[in-house]
Order: C-alpha cells, then sequence, then structure tokens
C-alpha cells in the first residue's frame, strides 16, 4: 500500500519516478477503466520503465466512467462545470483528506503559512453550482486564514473594494482570489494601488465575456489592481493538486506534481522541452482515481520543470489526438 507520506514527502526526481511508477503499477491493477485503456494501448508494467512509457488517460474519461482505484466508499464527488445539456466530469473521492494534504501543502511551498493572509474569493460562477473542488479548498483557506475578514464576495463587489482598500491601508497581507470575469468587472468599477496583496486569477470567463488570452488579461488586471504581477492557479476537477504561477503565466508544480508535453499528432509521444504540445498531468495525489492524465490544454514545459499554458485544443482536434473510447 502506498502512503499518503511517500506521496507528499518526495524530495528528489529519482524518488518521484520512482513512486509514478509504483503507483501505475497500483492503478493498473485496481482501475478497471484505466487497466482496459492500457490494454488497449498494449501496454504493461512489465514494459514501462520510465515516466514517457506510462499511458496517459484522456480527461473526457472522467465524464463517462468511474476512475477509480480504490473498493473505499466515495466521500465527496467533484464536478466540473458545463453549459446546459454537456455531460460534466466527476472525481469520485474516497479520502478527502490526501485532497486536503495536498493543496495545504502546495499553498505553503509556494506562499507560506495561510494564516499570515487575509483569504477573499471572488468566484459567483463557482459558488453558484454544487460539487466545485475550488470552493472546497478555497473555503477551507478561509477557515484556516483564522481572519474574521476572511470570505467569499459573490455579486457584492463595493464591499470588497472596500475592504480590499482598508486591508491596504493597514498593510495585510492579503490573497484575493478570482475567476476572470469577475476580477475585470471589480477594476472597471473601482480604483485600487494594492501593495500587500497578491491578485490570483482561477482562469475563465466561463461565457461571461469575450476571451482574451491571458497576457492582455494579466496586463488589464496589473492595471486595474495597481500590482506588478498578477499570480495564477492552475487546478482542475480531475487533479487533487494544483500548480502556481507567481507572474508572466509560468507554472510551477509541487513535489508531487509533474506536466509533460505530448506530441499532438501522436499522443503517445513525449516531446522535449520548449516544444508546444498536448499537456500531459502527473499528479501522485490522485493515488484514489488515476495520476496520469491527458489534458486538452496546450503548453510547454522548461528544462526546470516549469511550464505554461498556450491554449486549449478545439473539438476537431481532441477527436485527432485521443487514441479510442473504450
Amino acid at each position: 500500500m502506498i502512503s499518503e507520506d511517500a506521496i507528499f514527502n518526495i524530495k528528489t526526481n529519482a524518488e518521484f519516478e520512482a513512486l509514478a511508477l509504483d503507483i501505475f503499477r497500483f492503478q493498473f491493477e485496481n482501475n478497471a477503466v484505466y487497466r482496459s485503456f492500457c490494454d488497449l494501448l498494449y501496454k504493461h508494467p512489465s514494459d514501462v520503465n520510465s515516466l514517457t512509457e506510462i499511458p496517459f488517460l484522456p480527461i473526457q474519461f472522467f465524464k463517462t466512467h468511474e476512475v477509480l482505484s480504490s473498493q473505499n466508499s466515495i466521500e465527496k464527488t467533484f464536478t466540473s462545470s458545463g453549459t446546459t445539456g454537456t455531460t460534466t466530469s466527476k472525481h469520485l473521492i474516497t479520502n478527502l483528506n490526501i485532497y486536503e494534504e495536498s493543496y495545504l501543502k502546495g499553498f505553503q511551498h509556494f506562499y507560506g503559512s495561510v494564516e499570515d493572509y487575509v483569504v477573499l474569493a471572488l468566484l459567483p460562477s463557482y459558488l453558484e453550482r454544487e460539487g466545485s473542488s475550488l470552493i472546497y479548498m478555497v473555503d477551507d483557506l478561509i477557515q484556516k486564514s483564522k481572519h474574521p475578514v476572511s470570505g467569499f464576495y459573490l455579486n457584492n463587489l463595493e464591499d470588497l473594494s472596500k475592504t480590499l482598500n482598508k486591508l491596504e491601508a493597514s498593510g495585510q497581507k492579503t490573497l484575493l482570489i478570482g475567476v476572470s470575469f469577475a476580477l475585470l468587472d471589480l477594476i472597471e468599477q473601482f480604483q485600487f494601488n494594492l501593495q500587500h496583496t497578491i491578485v490570483m486569477e482561477t482562469g475563465g470567463m466561463k461565457g461571461r465575456r469575450k476571451e482574451i488570452i491571458r497576457q492582455e488579461l494579466h496586463d488589464q488586471l496589473k492595471k486595474g489592481f495597481c500590482v506588478n504581477q498578477i499570480h495564477s492557479e492552475y487546478g482542475m476537477t480531475e487533479l487533487l493538486s494544483q500548480a502556481y504561477s507567481k507572474g508572466n503565466g509560468i507554472f510551477e508544480c509541487p513535489r508531487w506534481m509533474k506536466i509533460l508535453t505530448r506530441d499532438t499528432e501522436d499522443a503517445l509521444t513525449i516531446l522535449p522541452s520548449n516544444k508546444t504540445g498536448g499537456i500531459n498531468i502527473i499528479d501522485l495525489a490522485n493515488i484514489n482515481s488515476c495520476s496520469f492524465i491527458a489534458s486538452h490544454d496546450l503548453g510547454k514545459t522548461s528544462e526546470n520543470g516549469q511550464f505554461e499554458i498556450i491554449g486549449r485544443f478545439d473539438n476537431s482536434d481532441i477527436r485527432g489526438c485521443n487514441l479510442m473510447a473504450l
């Protein structure tokens, strides 16, 4: 049995690779959906000796199948957002402690103790539905900040503006985490000069505004909040870990998460650094579902393990790069 301690105490690349291969073997034996996928590719653990040889499950299987590597009862089901009539992803969680340990240790690694911050969340599109893993995480960060002012803001932008400016005047370290369209709404209505606040966007216009490239979004937000950098969070329903960017759209993973890129024409071929391809995610915290996921995002990695997101496959690209549907 693979322990949580082993996952969250990785110190070297060699330890990561050894544990990833152990988890691959475990999930091959215990995850029926993943096993079927590997069998169709004629990939057996005896053939897999490195990270680049591990099969990555297309992320849409979370929409159509129960992706589970555990026999334990379901503690929580996280669901993705989706437009009316579309199928949403479901991530079945058999151990919430692993998710909590992942996001708390991840946040601490990049930002220090959450108790040092007031946490203000502007996530209306997530609050308006059930089952968001982001809301679960941010709500816990708000509670653990132990600050009476920490909290969620739905559409009360005036209250949020007053709170931000009050905290700024007192020099209080603050984290403002928000969905892109809501942050743009905020700066269009109010003026800021934030020297003690981290502004973090979680992406997505969610159909509320015209989609713009990240650089344009960040330029507008930097000007509106009068900050030097816009931070970003990279996470999704199908993951139990998050990567963070402290500026310029360059993301870094916690030690138990890694990004590889795949050839857009041949999904089994892993690309070298600095080549644009489909984003493959290794999230070892996904021990009880699937740790090896081929996402719909396009991006590239650098030699030091950092990565950037460049865009997404459109539907025709997705059909072209997927190998099969079980």
